[in-house]
Order: C-alpha cells, then structure tokens, then sequence
C-alpha cells in the first residue's frame, strides 16, 4: 500500500523484518516442544534462542538462488546458528511456518482495527448525543420524507459500527489458528504435542484439521468482514457527501485555514476526505472476491492463493485502518448546521405531516383509499406552488377542503403540524442503541 493512506503501526505488521521474527519465534518454539519430547537435546533448544538471528538481505541474496523463501530463511539461521540449526524445523513443513504466521498477523492487524472501530463508535457517539434533539428531515429516494433529528441518523451508524465490532470478533477468533501438521496434515513426522505447544505460546487454536496448510474458508471469512465494515464506511461516507451539496449544505467537512478546495475555483470547499473515503472502501471490498476463490485449492493444497494473500492481506487490512481512522476525524470535526436543516424541512410547506393527517382522517371515519386521496389531491398542489409561496401551504390548503373538514376541524388540523409527534420515542431509540 502507498505510504499516503498507510499508518505505521498497521505496516510494520506487515514488514520483512516482523514477518521473520514470527518466523523464528514458529521454529523455535517447536524446538522447545521437540527437546520436551525429547526428539532433540534441550541444550540445543536453548542454543537456538540464544544465537538465533537472521539478515533480511542475506535471505533475499539466498533466496535467489534457492527460490525458495522458507528455506533461504532456515539457511540464514543456520549461519549464526551452527551444528545445533540441524534441529530446526524437525518434521515440519513451509506452510505450517507461512499460515501459522499469516494467523498472527491478522490477528494484531485484527486487534488494531478493533481499536479504530472502538474510537469511531466513541466520536459517532458523542455526536449524536450532541445532537439527539437536533430537527432535521428524514428522506427516501433522496426526496424528503418525514422529520428525524441528526442523534438519530448518526445513531444508526453507530449501531452499524456496532455490529461491526462484533463481526471483526468473530472473524479474529475464526482466524487465530494454528497449523504444525507436516506435509498433508497428518503429523506423521511431527507430534501433536508441538502444535499445542506452539498454539498456547502464540495465543492461537490448534487448527482442528489441516490439509498441509490451514482451511482457506477462514481468511475467506476475514476478509469478507472487512468487506462489511469498508462498505459501512463508505455508507456514513456518502451520507456526508450527500448532505454537503450546495443545494443542501446540513453538515460539511472541516475546512482547515489555508486549505485549498480547487486550482481554478477559489471558491471551492470540497468534500474531498468522505470522497477518498469512498474509493478507499472500494479498495477494500476488492479483497473479498480473490479471498473467497482462495477457498477453492488443488486436493491437500497449492499455492495458488500464497500471491494473492501476500498483497491483499496488507493492503486491505492497511487501508481499512487508515478508513477508520480518516472517518473518525471527519466526524469529530464535521460541521453542522440546524439553521439549514430547518430551512430544508420547511421547504415543501408542511408535507412533511401529510402521514399524519392521513391517519387522522382514518381515525375519524374515513376510509383509507378517500383519505389518501384528500391527503394526496392537496399535495399535488404544494409541489405545483413556487418555493418562495410554500409557508404553511399546506395546512391552509387542507382547512379550506371542504372534503377535509367534514372530519377535522381547524383545530385539530393544527395540532396535525406539530413536530413534537415524530420524535415521541427517541429516548426509546437512543436507549436500545447506546445501553451498553
């Protein structure tokens, strides 16, 4: 992944230098497991910790000549290690080493987006509490709808966000396997004991049954939730897009001192970070399909999926990370403004309330085809009325039906176009969403 949408902390998982340590810490580990055994001599299990080291570029120069890059690894050992490096790696195969480390990393990159998500939620939290009661239009198909309040909008991310904390749960615990089970996966060469061991000193589950490397249905898994939680991102990331057009300008990205929104237009204040957000989101997803065909191996394996994790693993779990924590800034910072939503809310001159008055006059005795149709008829004819000429149109419209009053009065219509009736029950609301 480009340094531009990288975090270090996220990268250096995936960095040669991590990648080998793991790698010793795999070999050497078993050796303990060997020597308790008994299978190798526990002075030489020691002498393996001890001297073990390894130099990235000598494995790279080794590397090509035996195109082979666990074995480029255990020769480069075997340098700084001498005799007792014979012991290293006893019954074992390539991929118990490669998969048994592809675990752990998804498993830390796992425990660092579970902290973005931990710090998302807080920001969306604190937001929409700041803005439980704050009036705003509800719409669907992008046309206005009913009133909600802002809490409430940013409220069911944060439920999202919510169920997607859980789903990464899963996920890293579908994920922390481990698999020592030699070539095919029958520990003919190998006990079981040193998978356990292994297991228990790297926090991870003995794989319940490995073909030589570790079921593909589990990083398929993985990776399909980070699908989940990157098309989340980019949902609450088009919601602000949509919500800062000129045309509708409710909320806005901060605008820096000295930020520059267009090299023609000086004007220009740019949704630019929810924008990038998107395209990262689709970055993400573009995981999950060569993930879920990496399922699909030639009899007890091949490695036909092994390039396709090499590049996927750190740069879908890299961007994700650098997603979560981009969006966690824009809501911290985002502007918003109620003076503007209340503007938009009025702007179609009480429709807003036409559900309301459609179950009055059901209530009342009409049926609900000759309601519709007084509720409807009147309508019409606010969206036939200019903008500027729309204040409370609709209210004196359904006064002065004649059709309309022989149910309500003009009293009752009134109360009809009161606010207070959509949000009843946002405590209700906020009580399920938030209760922890």
């Amino acid at each position: 992944m480009i340094e531009r949408y990288s975090r270090k902390q996220m990268v250096d998982i995936w960095s040669q230098q991590e990648k080998f340590n793991i790698w010793f810490q795999i070999e050497a580990h078993a050796c303990d497991a060997q020597a308790e055994l008994g299978v190798i001599p526990k002075d030489s299990a020691k002498i393996i910790w001890e001297k073990g080291q390894f130099d990235i570029d000598r494995i790279d120069e080794i590397e090509k000549t035996t195109k082979h890059d666990v074995i480029a690894f255990l020769t480069n050992l075997t340098e700084y290690i001498g005799e007792d490096a014979r012991f290293i790696h006893q019954g074992m195969t390539s991929s118990d080493v490669l998969d048994t480390t592809l675990s752990i990393q998804l498993q830390k990159a796992s425990d660092i987006l579970l902290n973005d998500l931990d710090l998302l939620l807080k920001a969306i939290e604190k937001r929409s509490i700041e803005h439980k009661n704050t009036v705003t239009i509800g719409r669907s198909h992008a046309i206005h709808a009913e009133p909600i309040t802002f809490g409430l909008k940013l409220a069911g991310y944060y439920a999202e966000f919510k169920r997607n904390k859980k789903r990464l749960l899963d996920a890293r615990k579908e994920i922390s396997t481990c698999a020592i089970s030699g070539a095919v996966g029958t520990f003919a060469h190998i006990d079981p004991f040193v998978e356990n061991y292994v297991s228990k000193k790297l926090d991870l589950i003995p794989e319940e049954i490995s073909t030589q490397i570790i079921p593909r249905d589990r990083h398929a898994m993985f990776f399909s939730i980070l699908g989940v939680i990157a098309s989340s991102v980019e949902r609450l990331a088009t919601e602000i897009r949509h919500l800062q057009r000129t045309e509708v300008r409710e909320v806005e990205e901060f605008f820096s001192q000295g930020q520059k929104g267009s090299s023609a237009m000086p004007h220009k204040r740019n949704p630019v970070l929810t924008e990038n957000l998107t395209g990262l989101a689709r970055l993400v997803r573009s995981s999950v399909v060569p993930a879920l065909e990496n399922v699909t191996l030639w009899h007890e394996r091949d490695i036909s999926h092994s390039s396709v994790e090499r590049m996927i693993a750190p740069d879908a779990t890299i961007t994700l990370d650098f997603a979560l924590n981009r969006l966690t800034n824009v809501i911290e910072n985002l502007l918003i403004y109620p003076n503007t939503m209340q503007l938009n809310l009025e702007k179609l001159g009480g429709l807003v309330h036409s559900q309301q008055v459609l179950l009055a006059l059901t209530q009342k005795g009409a049926s609900r085809e000759s309601a519709y149709e007084m509720v409807q008829s009147n309508a019409m004819k606010v969206w036939e009325t200019p903008e500027h000429e729309r204040k409370n149109v609709y209210k004196k419209l359904l006064i002065e039906d004649q059709n309309v009053r022989k149910f309500l009065d003009e009293s009752e219509i009134e109360k009809l176009f009161n606010l207070e009736q959509h949000f009843v029950h946002v405590d209700t609301i906020f009580q399920r969403v938030f209760s922890k």
